[in-house]
């Protein structure tokens, strides 16, 4: 069974970004938004913090702008960061407009909206819904995508791989759609369009432990690499220093905010610690906070510390934190009297797909946007509640610089359906579940928070290995939902390997052991695929 289509947009990805850009392009375009399961099954909903943006006439742009190119460790690039930080007000008010219920104040001398401060921001300047702002942006999203007219959404849908004139053996360096999955009926579908926007997400699953849900795979940064696009920085992933320590407890993240309202981190005899690493403490940056949390857990041999919030008023921490409160009261754990056990989890991919303030890569009509792209705003550690801000800014800016050309660019050519008849139905998953169980532990245990050249070495032998037994198996059965994550997060895992392994310093995310100190000179570690050449926009 063949199944085609054809449209002027096909966004993959359902996140916050790619439903910003969605709802940004002209009403007049015909749009296509793949969604790996529902459509808002992304990571976007489970953002419990909030959105960095200014909008207390007490704080002020350039604070925001020093503090995230504080947190990224003297490598975000600041012409993105004024990019994307003057541009907050504008957002928060169209996330508005979209029907985002964002937390009121509760004092009449504040702004009308309650702000926060999380680690690294020197204000309160987190907007937020309680403590579920992605649930609440998703949610208004998704809504308005459904009864948007020139909008189709596939759910369900994983894609395979991008469709490129040199794919097509066509001369040009041009994006013209996706080889895609449709997980109901397990059959390949092809969609063609004028213009492709990757909004995937990032890569976190590539490692033991994550506070991501499952679709986290790295699917467009692999996409993209085969296409030809470069990726840069792929060794700064962040680490969240707070994933609820709980057997039964899947990835649940406990908010950065719980720290900038009060909490304090202990060790399992109840004494406090950060003040030992950094003059902030709890509000040190994340990678700060998680490197101190994984050395006390090495240090003592424990398998958890503590984020404690008892001490505040009962009240308090029920209102400003129901999700968490609820969530944690259902593991036994009733936060307003007791500790919570954390441990870090990889959290956010800071590199990604390099693309401009347009969210153009180097493919010509390709797009990447959201935690996919490398935009420089992060630099070599993302500050807290800047990447929602990230995703609308791209998204919007993606979509007016599409609304500009579009009726410019031709139709997409015609292209082969996919080929399935020289792989079989596979009777060896057991390959699969193995293969990815050893992938994600050797990253966690050599690619992790704190590396060293050996463990690096060893890693990418490994990888090496897999990813040749990977291919060999991609290219022989059916493609399943599970081969094509796990295909994916081997190239992934590639790219965050042969990148530490460049980088011969230590700066934010990326700590080694043999290179501690960090350079004078600040410089992107950049990849560059064997098929690529530059774009001709």
């Amino acid at each position: 069974m063949h199944t085609s289509y054809h449209y002027d947009v096909l966004i993959i990805g359902s996140g916050a970004a790619g439903l910003a850009a969605a709802l940004n392009i002209t009403p007049a375009a015909r749009v296509a938004v793949l969604s790996k399961g529902s459509l808002s099954s992304g990571s976007t909903p489970w953002a419990q913090g909030g959105i960095a943006a200014v909008l207390d006439e007490r704080d002020d742009l350039e604070s925001h702008i020093r503090d995230t190119l504080n947190a990224g460790a003297d490598l975000c690039h600041e012409d993105v960061v004024r990019h994307v930080v003057s541009r907050g007000r504008e957002s928060i008010e169209w996330l508005i407009s979209q029907g985002v219920n964002f937390t009121k104040a509760d004092q009449q001398d504040q702004p009308p909206f309650h702000l926060t401060k999380e680690g690294g921001h020197s204000y309160r300047r987190v907007i937020h819904a309680d403590d579920a702002t992605g649930m609440a942006i998703s949610s208004s999203l998704c809504e308005r995508t459904v009864q948007a007219e020139n909008i189709d959404v596939f759910e369900n849908r994983v894609a395979i791989d991008l469709i490129t004139h040199k794919k097509l053996f066509l001369p040009g360096n041009r994006c013209v759609g996706a080889y895609v999955l449709n997980r109901d009926d397990s059959h390949v579908e092809l969609f063609r369009a004028r213009v492709v926007i990757v909004a995937t997400g990032g890569a976190s699953k590539s490692y033991l432990y994550t506070s991501n849900p499952d679709g986290a795979s790295g699917d467009g940064i692999a996409m993209a690499w085969r296409a030809g696009c470069r990726v840069a920085n792929m060794e700064f992933n962040q680490f969240h220093p707070t994933c609820l320590y709980h057997p039964q407890a899947k990835s649940f993240l406990i908010t950065e905010a719980v720290r900038g309202e009060g909490g304090r981190l202990l060790l399992p005899d109840g004494q406090r610690f950060m003040q030992r690493f950094d003059p902030r403490a709890e509000l040190a940056p994340r990678d700060i906070v998680a490197r101190a949390i994984d050395h006390e857990m090495k240090r003592l041999g424990a398998d958890c510390l503590y984020l404690d919030i008892s001490h505040k008023d009962a009240g308090f921490v029920k209102s400003h934190f129901p999700t968490i409160y609820e969530t944690c009261l259902k593991f036994g754990i009733d936060i307003t009297r007791d500790a919570i056990p954390i441990v870090p989890a990889a959290h956010y991919t800071c590199g990604g797909i390099m693309v401009d303030h347009q969210g153009r890569t180097d493919v010509n009509q390709l797009y990447a946007i959201g935690e996919a792209s490398f935009t420089g705003l992060h630099g070599a550690n993302r500050m807290a509640s800047n990447s929602l801000l990230e995703c609308i800014v791209y998204g919007h800016s993606a979509a007016e610089d599409i609304n500009r050309k579009l009726e410019d660019i031709p139709p997409p050519p015609e292209a082969p359906q996919w080929d399935e008849s020289q792989v079989t139905d596979s009777d060896e998953d057991v390959v699969i579940s193995h293969n990815w169980d050893e992938l994600r532990r050797f990253m966690w245990d050599y690619v992790g928070i704190v590396r060293t050249d050996k463990r690096l070495q060893r890693a990418k032998h490994r990888v090496d290995l897999l990813h040749q037994e990977i291919l060999d198996y991609y290219s022989n059965y059916s493609v399943t939902n599970d081969l094509l994550e796990l295909r994916n997060l081997v190239t992934v895992a590639d790219l965050i390997i042969c990148s530490a392994i460049q980088r011969k310093e230590s700066r934010g995310l990326h700590y080694t052991l043999d290179y501690p100190e960090t350079l004078k000179q600040s410089e992107d570690t950049i990849l560059t695929p064997t098929n690529y050449s530059t774009r001709d926009w």
